[in-house]
């Protein structure tokens, strides 16, 4: 009987989160005003060159996300007057709740729940409430040379984000935060998960292209730049990148077909 109750509890829980999310969710994708996106930066190791480099990033770091935002906006024939607003918070000394390994659908949502809780009291920032927030860990290339996958939620419009402190990787740190963004939006990934190949049509900048492949751009849900059947590369910078006629309907900057 207990075990009932709490599951009747959760169940109800769950459905008030995910009736707000839908309302939040519509209000973004109705691109009527600017979306305040705050950017906070967290040492995911102790190392002085991550330290050193947290302590002189500023929002101008970040500032080719918006640009390029607006630019694709644009070219979906949604001029919105600054689609975003970034705002960079001071760092973090605290660490998110990280994803557990091989998470199963219940690992999976008490997960999320305790992100945003944590998110909850981590957030504050001067200026207007954000919206999106996106929690940026930011690891030395010289001790990890790989970094963790990065999450994006719809629910919650949270981010959690694996980058590198390098000024050098900077411009593909911000390719990886677009692409968590947009999944806050509501963008789902063009990808296959085993041999992160971008799908064809979806998961390609120009699906009509003759020859196919190599593909010059990629789709930034498809997350890479096909160059043959079994090769792709991640892309430099967000101008080597473009929003997808499919992610542009996901997110409300294409109405979908009627």
């Amino acid at each position: 009987m207990f075990r009932k109750f709490r599951i009747a509890i959760l169940i109800l829980v769950l459905a008030t989160v995910g009736l707000g999310a839908w309302r939040a969710n519509a209000r973004l994708t109705a691109w009527e005003h600017s979306v305040h996106v705050a950017i906070y930066p967290i040492a995911a190791d102790d190392s002085p060159a991550t330290r050193n480099y947290l302590n002189n990033l500023s929002a101008d770091s970040f500032d080719d996300i918006a640009q390029w935002l607006q630019t694709e906006s644009n070219r979906h024939g949604r001029p919105v007057l600054q689609p975003v607003v970034l705002q960079l918070a001071p760092p973090l000394s605290d660490r998110p709740p990280l994803p557990p390994n091989r998470a199963g659908a219940l690992e999976a949502i008490l997960w999320s729940l305790q992100l945003r809780w944590w998110a909850s009291r981590h957030d504050a920032i001067a200026g207007p409430k954000p919206q999106v927030r996106l929690f940026v860990l930011f690891h030395d290339p010289e001790l990890n040379g790989r970094a963790p996958h990065s999450t994006g939620l719809a629910k919650g419009q949270l981010g959690l984000i694996h980058a590198y402190a390098s000024r050098q990787q900077r411009r593909q740190n911000n390719v990886v935060i677009a692409h968590e963004l947009l999944h806050t939006f509501g963008a789902t990934d063009k990808y296959d998960p085993a041999t992160l190949q971008p799908i064809h049509p979806q998961g390609y900048a120009e699906p009509q292209r003759s020859p196919r492949l190599p593909q010059v751009r990629a789709e930034i849900m498809g997350g890479r730049t096909p160059i043959d059947e079994s090769t792709s590369e991640i892309p430099a910078s967000l101008a080597e990148t473009v929003i997808g006629p499919d992610t542009a309907r996901e997110i409300g900057l294409l109405r979908p077909e009627r």
